[in-house]
């Protein structure tokens, strides 16, 4: 069965996390996405070294014995975020891979970008051009603060826009304001512009319109923070409390007899009821008019706590759980990121990387009666295959940038492809450029080279460092280039 998206290329000019999450979810929804990349590439490429294969045996420890340089594994950030697309570099101060882009963009349905504003205007592709010129087109602009205002061409990273949204000051302990463990901000911005995307797609359905969206990581945060801002303007600014919560109570973690961190979250007067009669066993605390609401139990903060801590500091965690589900009092463990690796809750996808097979968790939607999702699907084509690829499936070589690799295992995220004349993509020829899904994993970008050797003699390629990396097998069942 095609997926939602077959059929559609989706052309990102991209980098970091922000712009990277939306086309993701694009490519997993079945688009062709073309992942443009500056000569020296994606910079989230060189995050850390630490997606690494489950048992812990790289790919070149496995088959040639071999050691890359760099760490231990690829960047988990990208292999995150980069399944299943294609590679492209491009250096845009070049007249030849402008055309290249321009190309591309004359046939794509969607451009998502998140260069700073007014970059790809200097670039030569003002967005205002760009809708004129292909009215079909869906562009997605993906900034720190958006393309207006007084702060639109400060530059933002996630933990920037944390601090300047206030999320922080709600973030932590009493002590101080705390980081959110993950790049909220950015995933909060790229899953905007995948949702504005989807809906810009569905109103071209019927009108034939593209649209032209702007998404800032301010925005997205600051929406985040309503409830925070509604609570300031009413009078009672929210206060940092840990694991706590400042207008519900008994909200909070409790230690239990052998050591066990147990949250529990009391959210009516009626669970209230339960949990002190059934959990706690004490039914006059129950029926203590004194605790009765939510808002007696939070001026009374500290007793209630203290009621709470008592029964669950004697029990030990099985015996106090037990009670807890008997009761269907809501309850967690605080667990460490060893607890979820663990955890049977968790459902995981293997993609592959140049180091071998990753395994991460997979995206959260499930759809009911359908066969599971393949995540990775590249493009394919009837044309023809690229004699040296990059990873890919039975995709079609539009042009000796957008390379191939037959592979029927889990692969990764893409090499990043080299840049040519535009006499090259005259000479492959645009017109291949076609999408439809492939059933097969692939993996994120690979960087390398990826061309014919008449190619590669006729036009000599740029590289980072000078290093031509050539694609090598480190396993029978999936060619993996170098990167």
């Amino acid at each position: 069965m095609p997926l939602p998206l077959s059929g559609l290329l989706v052309v990102s000019l991209e980098q970091a996390v922000a712009a990277p999450m939306c086309s993701c979810r694009l490519a997993d929804a079945g688009a062709r996405v073309i992942k443009v990349e500056r000569p020296e590439g994606d910079f989230a490429r060189g995050y850390d070294k630490l997606a690494v294969p489950r048992d812990g045996k790289r790919a070149s420890d496995r088959e040639d014995g071999r050691e890359r340089p760099g760490g231990a594994g690829e960047s988990a950030y990208f292999v995150w975020l980069n399944r299943g697309k294609e590679s492209l570099t491009l250096d845009l101060a070049r007249a030849d891979d402008k055309a290249v882009l321009a190309a591309l963009l004359a046939k794509a349905d969607v451009f998502v970008q998140n260069l700073k504003p007014g970059a790809i205007a200097k670039l030569g592709f003002p967005l205002e051009e760009l809708r004129r010129a292909h009215p079909r087109l869906v562009i997605c602009s993906i900034s720190g603060y958006g393309e207006d205002g007084p702060y639109a061409a400060r530059k933002a990273y996630d933990m920037l826009i944390q601090a300047e949204s206030g999320l922080a000051s709600v973030t932590g302990g009493p002590e101080a304001p705390a980081r959110v463990g993950v790049s909220v901000c950015d995933i909060a911005a790229g899953m905007n512009a995948y949702e504005a995307i989807l809906e810009a797609l569905i109103a071209r359905g019927r009108t034939g319109d593209g649209a032209a969206i702007s998404i800032s990581m301010f925005d997205a945060m600051a929406d985040w923070m309503a409830v925070p801002l509604l609570q300031y303007d009413g009078g009672a600014p929210p206060k940092r409390m840990g694991l706590a919560h400042t207008s519900i109570a008994p909200y909070g973690v409790f230690k239990t007899r052998d050591g066990a961190d147990i949250l529990i979250s009391i959210q009516s007067d009626r669970e209230w009821r339960v949990l002190a009669e059934k959990v706690l066993g004490d039914k006059a605390l129950a029926a203590d008019p004194a605790f009765a609401t939510t808002v007696a139990r939070v001026a009374r903060r500290a007793e209630t706590d203290g009621r709470v801590a008592a029964v669950f500091g004697s029990m030990d965690e099985g015996a106090l759980t037990a009670k807890l589900l008997a009761a269907d009092i809501a309850f967690a463990r605080v667990n460490t990121t060893a607890d979820l690796a663990a955890h049977p809750q968790l459902r995981r996808i293997e993609v592959g990387t140049p180091s071998g097979v990753v395994s991460y968790p997979a995206p959260a939607a499930r759809r009911t009666g359908e066969a599971a999702h393949r995540y990775g699907a590249r493009a394919r084509g009837a044309q023809r295959r690229h004699p040296r690829g990059v990873y890919g499936v039975d995709a079609t070589v539009a042009h000796p940038r957008l390379r191939v690799r037959e592979c029927r295992e889990p692969q990764p995220p893409p090499a990043r492809g080299r840049s040519t004349a535009e006499a090259e993509a005259k000479a492959v020829g645009w017109g291949s450029i076609a999408s439809t899904a492939d059933p097969h994993p692939n993996p994120p970008p690979c960087r390398g080279r990826e061309r014919t050797e008449q190619v590669e003699r006729e036009h000599p390629m740029r590289c980072v460092g000078g290093e031509l990396a050539r694609a090598t097998a480190p396993n029978k069942s999936c060619a993996l280039p170098t990167w």
